[in-house]
């Protein structure tokens, strides 16, 4: 098979899972090749779509929930979304690039990709087979009105819902969010701590803003450091979100114990080394936590999406999710001083979230018959 993955810059959670992905179809010696697919509508459109869903969601989060509640409100398996009809525009472009390449297997965690894919389908242009990946615990709208061969989402408790929302229950498969190994495969901790310059006695917590540094950061990382000992290390993420992190290191000028980190590939790393972690509940970082079996706390979410997946982690023992940064402080020294719970967080963490989600994805789609 030869396989395109198609994503989009809307937040990085996408581009992730399917990097992921490709990573394993790599490792197998696949031919595939991941694109971002609304450039097969311009260079332009691209850009605007995304720079407008990150200023939405970082500086005005209720006009994000108020779309996506919008979202819900206008649902349905009978009728077509505008999102629909906008990304049919450049369906006709896309097609041209598959079949020139010779794709025969096109997958996507992004809607965007599946609405045009659908098109193409539905005027009975594309023969290659064309697969879905959910990124997050919860079925957002439209995907219902997209018609792919399966559907991959992250867990079999989901299936219901996904179904009760129009989509097909025997194109469902529960094979889990796919996540890069370097989460899958933990290293050893100590190695980890001393390949970052971090103290073996040293507590370490992280706060996650996501890749647009979204959220409360500062103030969780502050109750943090009010309650924790000279030991304690916070390390903050910012993301792409250079203002934000201009904020932070203003903030803890003067405070050796927290350090605000550019840009990273060294998550995994950071990861291995750490005692507990903070982080908006986005469905990939959320899965990179639990499939590292990280102590893990979500702090607000962005509402709709991630407040589903926070509610989905939390009422399986797999986070915590307190309410603020004082309550989460607290919740952070109860978590960190009790073994047993940590443990069991594990535990659930270890029997929710498959690991090995990528290696199943390719299989199904190697076994899946043209």
């Amino acid at each position: 098979m030869k396989v395109l993955i198609l994503s989009c810059n809307t937040g990085q959670g996408h581009n992730t899972a399917g990097r992921a992905v490709l990573e394993e179809l790599r490792r197998q010696g696949v031919p595939c090749e991941m694109k971002d697919v609304l450039l097969f509508a311009g260079q332009r459109t691209s850009r605007v779509v995304s720079n407008a869903y990150v200023k939405i969601t970082t500086r005005s989060p209720l006009v994000f929930q108020w779309l996506y509640r919008a979202g819900e409100a206008i649902r349905s398996d009978r009728l077509h979304s505008p999102v629909y009809f906008a990304n049919t525009l450049y369906a006709d472009n896309l097609l041209r690039y598959i079949e020139e390449q010779g794709f025969d297997r096109v997958l996507t965690p992004h809607l965007f990709a599946a609405e045009a894919l659908t098109s193409l389908r539905r005027r009975g242009k594309l023969a290659a087979r064309c697969y879905g990946i959910a990124t997050d615990y919860t079925c957002i709208p439209f995907w219902e009105e997209t018609e792919l061969d399966a559907y991959f989402i992250p867990h079999r408790d989901l299936a219901e819902e996904f179904a009760q929302k129009g989509l097909p229950r025997e194109k469902l498969a529960a094979t889990g969010i796919p996540v890069s190994r370097r989460f899958s495969h933990p290293g050893d901790r100590g190695a980890a701590r001393a390949a970052l310059g971090i103290g073996p006695d040293s507590q370490v917590c992280l706060v996650m803003t996501g890749s647009m540094g979204f959220g409360r950061a500062g103030e969780y990382a502050q109750a943090l450091l009010e309650r924790g000992s000279d030991r304690r290390r916070v390390y903050l993420f910012g993301g792409r979100n250079e203002r934000l992190k201009a904020e932070l290191r203003e903030r803890f000028a003067g405070e050796p114990r927290a350090v605000v980190l550019d840009y990273t590939d060294q998550v995994p790393l950071y990861m291995d080394g750490c005692d507990l972690l903070l982080t908006k509940p986005g469905g990939l970082t959320s899965t990179e936590a639990a499939v590292h079996r990280i102590p893990l706390i979500h702090t607000a979410p962005i509402p709709g999406c991630e407040t589903q997946n926070a509610a989905f982690f939390s009422s399986r023992g797999m986070s915590l999710c307190p309410d603020g940064p004082e309550e989460t402080a607290e919740a952070a020294e109860g978590l960190l001083g009790d073994p047993a719970r940590r443990e069991a967080m594990a535990a659930a963490q270890a029997a929710n979230c498959n690991p090995r989600a990528a290696e199943e994805i390719v299989r199904r789609m190697a076994e899946d018959d043209l």
